[in-house]
């Protein structure tokens, strides 16, 4: 496997952004995740998980008041993302090896107990996998603009769309992307920040290969380990909130699907926030923040 490894000098100065990575190795050939790792040692933590094509940049806004209110906060760069080692061929990216990554940072270098989770788009699909083969490290859920998809409905013509545009044109351009997916306009800088861990084309294989794992059909690899993890989630009794943007055109609905078969949803104050897009950590940071502490408050210590 040939590894790429974005020069440290594309992260400095970043607008917003003053956390230290840490990094483990997860994979082999010395494949390095990195992760911000903030707040107390001893406090409950709470795993942020980005998605399709951003960082932890994403969690700029959440990190602190989560930290500063005596959480452990870890957010990790995906493999391919942010500081994290990038895999040069597309091949090497699979839903698989995207589960094998995190669950070594989560479980074998940082074992991590009585986790409230946070996931946004494949965030989610990583994530509510991630959850439900470690139940018991888990304690509560939020999620937002996400879903678990088995292959078994259509994902619809806008999503087939967007997975050809992704593997074929060009310039893959992902600060535009990310851009695009708010409900207010970022700042050049801020562009300029999800474009900085790619310093060329070279290492967006990762990024260009994630709509394209996810299942679209029955028969698709990753269909029935998502349906083994749902079978988890259908009798998930612990705290499932949902914080969804209403002006997400991507995953519009899936809430409702997460509200009605989990019964840890019931009674839960999830929340429509308003003027908030795909990114809804953009556009509502501050406001996923407090419900992230609320439901990582609420939660009994394992």
């Amino acid at each position: 496997m040939e590894i790429l490894r974005t020069p440290d000098e594309r992260f400095e100065g970043l607008e917003g952004w003053a956390h230290e990575s840490r990094y483990a190795e997860v994979g082999d050939g010395g494949l390095r995740m990195a992760y911000v790792d903030e707040g107390p040692r001893d406090g409950r933590p709470v795993l942020l998980l980005h998605g399709e094509p951003s960082w932890s940049y994403l969690y700029r806004s959440m990190i602190a008041p989560l930290a500063d209110a005596g959480l452990r906060v870890i957010a990790p760069d995906l493999i391919g993302f942010g500081r994290s080692d990038k895999p040069a061929a597309r091949e090497d990216y699979t839903y698989a090896s995207h589960m094998m990554w995190l669950t070594r940072l989560v479980v074998d270098v940082l074992d991590l107990q009585d986790v409230t989770l946070f996931g946004q788009d494949w965030g989610g699909l990583l994530g509510l996998r991630l959850a439900a083969e470690q139940e018991d490290r888990f304690a509560a859920i939020v999620a937002s603009n996400t879903f678990l998809p088995t292959g078994d409905r259509d994902l619809g013509e806008g999503f087939e769309r967007w997975r050809d545009f992704a593997l074929s044109v060009p310039e893959f351009p992902v600060g535009v992307i990310v851009n695009g997916g708010t409900g207010r306009d970022l700042s050049p800088a801020e562009i300029a920040a999800y474009d900085a861990p790619f310093p060329d084309e070279s290492y967006k294989s990762g990024a260009r290969r994630f709509p394209a794992l996810v299942p679209a059909s029955p028969e698709d690899p990753a269909a029935p380990a998502n349906r083994a993890a749902w079978e988890v989630l259908d009798r998930w009794q612990k705290p499932f909130v949902c914080a969804f943007g209403d002006q997400d055109p991507i995953t519009r609905g899936a809430d409702r699907v997460l509200r009605e078969r989990i019964p840890g949803a019931a009674g839960q104050p999830h929340e429509t926030l308003t003027g908030a897009a795909h990114f809804s950590q953009e556009d509502a940071g501050p406001r996923l923040a407090e419900i992230v502490l609320a439901v990582a408050g609420a939660t009994t210590t394992a």
